[in-house]
């Protein structure tokens, strides 16, 4: 039976390396200090989400299909293997934009006096 090889040190929680190559069929060994792949260090569940984002090709609603959940779903794992990967995540220019409509819509309210400056406050910070 095969063990996925830990990626942390269990004493202080540093990022551990390889240090010893071996073939099974040949028995050659090679030391040295080499670099572990970056995917080998997800977790078991951000790797399966990987490789059926792979699969749908990164087409998100294939993606929706495949594993039965929303888009704002999707979109959370995928940020979140994201920044395991130690990559920033980008907010898309249409969301961005939408924030600024509804800033300007929550402004605008609060201007007409239809909202109090609490809750104008609370729906910006949700936004």
């Amino acid at each position: 039976m095969k063990y996925k090889a830990p990626s942390r040190c269990p004493v202080c929680g540093n990022k551990l390396s390889v240090t010893k190559l071996c073939c099974h069929k040949c028995s050659t060994s090679i030391e040295g200090d080499f670099q572990p792949c970056e995917f080998c260090s997800l977790p078991e569940e951000d790797l399966d989400f990987v490789k059926i984002f792979i699969k749908c090709r990164g087409n998100i609603k294939d993606v929706e299909r495949e594993l039965g959940i929303s888009y704002p779903t999707v979109r959370s794992k995928l940020d979140a293997v994201i920044k395991s990967l130690g990559l920033e995540v980008k907010e898309p220019i249409k969301e961005i934009e939408n924030k600024k409509t509804e800033k300007a819509a929550i402004l605008d309210q609060l201007s007409k006096g239809e909202l109090s400056p609490k809750e104008a406050t609370e729906r910006i910070k949700n936004l």
